[in-house]
């Protein structure tokens, strides 16, 4: 069985509902989203299990452990300016979470994107699926289907 995102699931960072619940597994997912910026890496590094593993299958990138995936998140906030997520949908379980969404951005630096679709230079609209996994209260793996495309609504 399945859950959307309740307004619980937005509850206070330092007060998680209970492990193994669906609304954890979703109030991490939230919490992810709302500390995915540069001045928050520390806070979100803790929503990882220490054998996190990230992914982006269509660029052909893997990172594993808490030290790559951080490192690369700064290398991709120096790579894009303007950016702008739109929630579209978010449902789960106690062992995974989908998120649907819009990022847009202007690539501004290729070194946070390894194997880009896109010029750098290009106002980006990046439909992406994230797909998140569960153990012992933490992401162990971050699965993020990006469609890239150029952004036309400017």
């Amino acid at each position: 069985m399945t859950a959307i995102e309740p307004a619980s699931a937005q509850s206070d960072f330092r007060a998680p509902p209970p492990v193994g619940t669906t609304e954890h597994a979703l109030w991490l997912a939230h919490w992810h989203f709302e500390l995915e910026n540069p001045f928050q890496l520390d806070m979100l590094q803790e929503l990882y299990h220490d054998d996190i593993v990230w992914e982006v299958p269509t660029r052909r990138v893997v990172y594993h452990g808490k030290d790559d995936v951080i490192a690369n998140y700064r290398r991709l906030f120096e790579s894009c300016a303007e950016p702008n997520l739109t929630k579209i949908e978010r449902y789960g379980t106690p062992e995974r979470v989908f998120d649907d969404s819009e990022l847009t951005f202007k690539l501004i630096d290729g070194k946070g994107f390894p194997n880009h679709s896109l010029p750098v230079g290009t106002r980006i609209s990046m439909r992406i699926v994230h797909n998140f996994h569960i153990q012992d209260g933490l992401i162990i793996r971050e699965i993020g289907y990006e469609m890239w495309r150029p952004d036309i609504s400017w």
